[in-house]
């Protein structure tokens, strides 16, 4: 059954989500994003969920996940760059979330991709730029 979240609170599940989609790179535990939405980790998963339809974790997982499939589509790295960069910290994990959301595995995901010709960047370019190096040296990104 679907409860009604206090608006007041709606500023704060926000800001959570906004982290969320900022931070899904890095190890986020809940109690750290329940943190920024100013309530207890309990609180927080059923305000969450009641807001947006789904978990948090369920939340931070789809979107590491969809940027992994920009990463599959456009970026000439492999499946274990990818998965580390968009923060699972297991390949094994990584692939069978990717299947289970996408319907198809990573490598399978990028070869339909490249059959249809898409363009790549050179996985040097990304790591000129930094998008690499943040992960691995647990810099904060750049907001």
């Amino acid at each position: 059954m679907k409860t009604k979240v206090p608006v007041p609170l709606l500023a704060h599940l926000r800001r959570a989500r906004d982290h969320l989609d900022r931070h899904y790179r890095e190890p986020l535990d809940l109690d750290a994003v329940a943190a920024v939405a100013r309530v207890s980790k309990y609180h927080f998963v059923r305000c969450f969920e009641s807001a947006y339809g789904e978990t948090p974790m369920r939340y931070l997982t789809r979107r590491r996940i969809e940027r992994a499939q920009d990463l599959l589509r456009s970026a000439n790295l492999t499946v274990t760059e990818i998965c580390m960069t968009v923060g699972f910290s297991s390949l094994g994990s990584f692939s069978a979330k990717f299947t289970a959301i996408v319907g198809e595995s990573p490598t399978a995901y990028r070869d339909r991709w490249a059959a249809r010709g898409a363009p790549h960047i050179p996985g040097c370019f990304l790591f000129m730029n930094g998008v690499l190096q943040r992960r691995n040296s647990g810099e904060a990104p750049e907001d």
